[in-house]
């Protein structure tokens, strides 16, 4: 796996979301392949998914009232209140192959995942 970036920001030690530097460098790539400068990255989870849970990624460009925000390197990480809980000490990576590539989830909170790794219960 790759290294771990440690993050700074408002609320960061209750959170203690990670992202390591593959994840954050493919988030990089692809806020700039998408000409989105000055936006950050918002993760959440949202109800659904094959194991009642699921995780969202999207491009935002600002902080949300009641946000925890996480500085990874120069990108800056959102969170809102409801999603902190399900994904504390959560780990975020990026893999690139020809099979099983993408982000990938490891969340301690977890009870059970589905195949695909894209959602979650708790």
């Amino acid at each position: 796996m790759d290294d771990l970036l440690n993050q700074t920001g408002q609320n960061s030690g209750q959170l203690d979301l990670t992202l390591t530097d593959g994840a954050v460098q493919q988030i990089k790539r692809l806020l700039a392949r998408d000409k989105r400068a000055g936006h950050g990255l918002r993760v959440s989870i949202s109800d659904g998914g094959c194991s009642g849970y699921s995780y969202k990624l999207d491009f935002e460009k600002g902080e949300q009232s009641g946000d925890t925000v996480l500085q990874f390197d120069d990108l800056k990480v959102f969170v809102d209140a409801q999603s902190a809980g399900y994904l504390k000490g959560t780990v975020i990576d990026f893999t690139s192959g020809l099979y099983g590539g993408g982000f990938k989830f490891s969340n301690p909170n977890a009870t059970g995942t589905c195949g695909c790794g894209t959602s979650f219960s708790a």
